[in-house]
């Protein structure tokens, strides 16, 4: 076999994280912004997101569910009604203190002292508290019940350790809060937006996921309940990819969120909130990219097909380039994965060979190279991006179909590569789960000796609380450990707890996260 090439100087086995750096750069994705913690997204990656939000979008109103706007600022006394969520907040929390600079006599500008405003705001860092406000002039009766909104906006949380789409200062998302009349009501609303979350990351991004609820420790600020899905990257570390939370009437009970009953009581509506950001473009990066950069699920990207003639500032270029926008129309005519294809007829001008690495390390999934001789055959140079190398020859796997059979035959082949990146990430995932871990040393040692990139345990969970769950939490911080969730769908308990003794009653994933 001969030696392949990489277009990554960094290689995953080598230093994860350093790779995942190189790919966002490589892949031409994000820069910093000068902001500490903010990031500049570029258009590949913007348009990844915008993928993510048509998408999401789409299953968010087919539950019925309104899209609206709430204020970036809020009043800091909103916060200080709800004393769990506020604490889980307070030290990410980003305030506004004045509304005005002056010149400080030194060429620079300070916050002027008669601009100081009377009651600070912070910058959103999550919007119950506000949204609540809303909520609680628009309910009034049964009837208004059930309130379902979304936004898609911007929060602030300022991040000690930041790295790109994964943990940043400031981050895109999207955010549900609902309000129903009763907990019946709330939980389905809750488990139905796990659900959209699940198959979105399935079905769109081919990210595996499990999806499961959140212990105790590890519940949003002020929710009773807190579900997630979670996804295992490369180096085997879970990746939260969403949440869902049933608030109860926590949230209610501080808004004053009531609405009169069918029995014309005031009564309190039970509350969600469920959101999921652009670190689904990290977990995705983390899941598909490879040792030449990113790998983009036909679903998510931007470009499907990238047509790029192989032109020499020649007259016989226009014969060319024709050629090609007759190939574009015909690929952009065909339907794939419930939409028509996107394609792309690159004809900025450079070396057909680099302009390829270009779209290899963004990871248009299906680049097509169209030379003179393959418009004298009637054929074009058709590589994958899944299916990159040719391992026998160490070369880039391309195909020479017929221009016609390239056309007809591209919906199969993205719906192809679709399932393939699915399948790849779901081996990978399951062989990397270990469920024969008893007791607390086999744990340590799991972590500890388990190879650079041990992957998670399965193990029997007695579902402690107070003190008990403290012990533990301390315990599997010492490991640099966390709970994921108990996952839907798991074994039954049959067994003790490893780490109280006691019975358990289910079973908990236990992991390195990110």
């Amino acid at each position: 076999m001969s030696q392949i090439r990489h277009a990554l100087d960094v290689k995953r086995a080598d230093d994860f994280a350093q790779w995942y750096q190189e790919v966002i750069s490589a892949a031409d994705l994000a820069e910093e912004s000068g902001v500490r913690g903010c990031m500049v997204i570029k258009p590949w990656g913007y348009g990844i997101w915008e993928r993510i939000q048509r998408l999401m979008d789409d299953r968010i109103k087919a539950a019925g569910v309104q899209n609206c706007y709430f204020p970036l600022f809020i009043p800091l006394a909103n916060f200080t009604r709800e004393a769990e969520h506020v604490e889980g907040f307070a030290k990410e929390m980003a305030v506004v203190t004045h509304h005005r600079l002056i010149a400080d006599g030194k060429g620079g500008l300070i916050p002027d002292p008669e601009a100081k405003l009377e009651e600070p705001l912070v910058v959103r860092p999550t919007s119950e508290t506000i949204i609540g406000d809303a909520m609680a002039r628009w309910v009034q009766s049964w009837r208004d019940l059930p309130l379902l909104t979304n936004q898609w906006a911007n929060v602030v949380r300022w991040e000690m350790r930041t790295r790109m789409f994964l943990r940043t200062t400031e981050f895109l998302w999207q955010e549900g809060h609902t309000a129903h009349e009763d907990r019946e009501g709330a939980l389905k609303e809750t488990h139905r937006a796990l659900e959209m979350y699940r198959a979105c990351a399935e079905e769109d991004l081919a990210l595996p996921v499990i999806a499961g609820e959140k212990p105790e420790n590890e519940r949003f600020p002020g929710a009773v309940e807190t579900w997630s899905i979670e996804a295992m990257m490369q180096d085997g570390k879970a990746l939260q990819a969403g949440t869902s939370h049933y608030l109860g009437t926590n949230f209610a009970h501080a808004a004053g969120i009531k609405y009169q009953d069918r029995e014309g009581q005031q009564t309190l509506c039970h509350t969600t909130s469920w959101g999921t950001t652009t670190r689904l473009i990290g977990a995705m990066i983390m899941v598909h990219g490879d040792d030449d950069g990113m790998r983009v699920p036909p679903r998510m990207a931007p470009h499907q097909v990238v047509i790029l003639p192989m032109l020499r500032d020649k007259p016989e270029d226009a014969a060319l380039v024709a050629y090609c926008e007759e190939l574009r129309e015909a690929i952009a005519g065909q339907s794939a994965l419930g939409e028509r294809v996107r394609v792309l007829l690159d004809v900025k001008p450079g070396k057909a060979a680099a302009k390829r690495w270009d779209w290899v390390r963004k990871g248009a999934p299906v680049i097509i190279e169209v030379g003179g001789r393959d418009m004298e055959n009637g054929v074009v140079s058709q590589l994958r991006r899944d299916a990159l190398w040719d391992q026998a020859t160490g070369k880039p796997a391309f195909t020479t179909p017929s221009r016609d059979a390239c056309s007809t035959g591209i919906g199969a082949l993205l719906e192809d590569i679709q399932h393939s990146l699915f399948d790849e990430a779901r081996d990978r995932r399951d062989a990397a789960i270990r469920r024969d871990v008893t007791t607390m040393d086999g744990l340590a040692d799991h972590f500890e000796n388990g190879g650079k990139y041990p992957g998670w345990v399965e193990v029997q969970w007695s579902k402690p609380t107070g003190a008990a769950l403290e012990a533990v939490v301390e315990r599997l911080k010492a490991l640099k450990l966390t709970v994921r969730n108990v996952p839907i769908g798991a074994a039954p308990a049959d067994g003790t707890c490893l780490f109280t003794g006691e019975p358990a009653v289910e079973r908990i994933l236990v992991a390195r996260a990110y």
